[in-house]
């Protein structure tokens, strides 16, 4: 009987996004995955730190992209340099995923691995790895694309979410899972607040948290029958894998690759999709108001990271990410406002329009005076 060491476990951590709405922390060359927010380490760290319990980091690869790789590069000093592939030009997650795929799968084409994003927050590491292995091994052991959904804890508008279909028996002759496994019956993109009420209440629904675990075979006979295109670009890439014609493959094929996601390319679609209950804590930081939910906050409920001193404020989130000359930050009267500074520039935003910071980086990009700080 097949077992879980039998497939060589991969991990494919995606790291290539611009993390706009943490400016001004978040740069184009050092976005919100490459900072240090919480946890003494950036998120990209954390990330690697934990699924190297389950995963060798031989087999650890992080896609990026070419502004970000001498970072990454310098973050992770004991990852190979070939398992950091720099993508020529953004093309959403589903050619992200199919170049991860057929890297691992030119390592061995019995591999099984699991996709996630490098920008997450994940207090409850042991949990996590128990789910993660409890994937793996289902993975392994048939052609199932497993998701890991996160049990909503609020009507968040934000993320995408999964219905549950019927609960999935253990296979046969293997030890029970931890994990609970379900048939995933509907994927529901972001939804209205009442709908999201909804879907909370009936304990049917779990957030869509961006992390699949598949074996080779199965990602590429998925592709092949939703995304034939994308299908005969990984078993190009396969084929250049591993030589130095990889590069100049990439640089000749990416741009002309279609640009999707991979919920959109092949989870709506696909039937043998299964859902593992991610019971874990579990955040993704979309803004500075997502990084309260971290930090200790005052009687005031003020939340700083760096020397804050007020008089009569209230609700604030104060970010220091000066590296030089800090003095501290002094607010008087102010209520439900961000105030981020940095050793260039500072921003000053109200609680409820931090998704907006996006618009601002857009701003900033079309100033000449400007266009330095993204």
């Amino acid at each position: 009987m097949k077992t879980a060491t039998s497939n060589p476990r991969f991990a494919i951590i995606m790291a290539g996004g611009r993390g706009e709405r943490f400016w001004p922390v978040s740069r184009e060359k050092t976005p919100k995955q490459l900072v240090t927010l919480l946890g003494g380490r950036s998120f990209l760290q954390q990330a690697v730190q934990r699924v190297l319990p389950l995963v060798p980091l031989k087999n650890v690869l992080v896609i990026t992209n070419a502004v970000q790789a001498p970072e990454v590069h310098r973050q992770l000093p004991k990852l190979p340099v070939e398992n950091i592939v720099a993508e020529p030009i953004g093309r959403d997650t589903c050619a992200a995923v199919t170049l991860g795929a057929a890297i691992a799968g030119q390592r061995s084409t019995s591999a099984v691995m699991a996709v996630l994003p490098a920008d997450q927050v994940i207090p409850d590491e042991k949990e996590f790895q128990q789910v993660l292995a409890d994937s793996f091994d289902l993975a392994a052991r048939g052609q199932v694309i497993v998701t890991i959904g996160i049990k909503p804890t609020e009507p968040a508008t934000g993320y995408g979410y999964i219905r549950l279909g019927n609960r999935l028996p253990a296979p046969q002759g293997v030890k029970p899972y931890k994990t609970t496994f379900f048939k995933a019956d509907q994927f529901v993109e972001k939804p209205a607040l009442e709908k999201a009420l909804e879907y909370v209440s009936s304990g049917q629904y779990r957030w869509n948290a961006g992390m699949f675990i598949w074996s080779f075979v199965t990602i590429t006979q998925g592709l092949e029958k939703h995304q034939p295109e994308l299908a005969a670009a990984c078993q190009r890439w396969f084929q250049a894998a591993g030589t130095p014609r990889l590069a100049k493959v990439l640089a000749r094929e990416y741009p002309e690759t279609r640009k999707i996601s991979i919920d959109y390319a092949l989870m709506e679609h696909a039937q043998n999709v299964v859902v593992a209950d991610g019971v874990f804590a579990w955040d993704d930081l979309g803004s500075w108001t997502a990084l309260a939910r971290h930090l200790k906050a005052d009687a005031e409920g003020n939340c700083a990271v760096g020397d804050f001193i007020h008089v009569d404020a209230a609700r604030n989130i104060i970010f220091d990410a000066r590296t030089r000359n800090r003095t501290p930050i002094a607010v008087v009267g102010l209520r439900d406002a961000i105030l981020v500074q940095t050793d260039d520039a500072v921003l000053l935003a109200h609680r409820s329009q931090a998704q907006k910071v996006k618009e601002l980086v857009k701003k900033l990009s079309e100033s000449k005076e400007y266009k330095k700080l993204i």
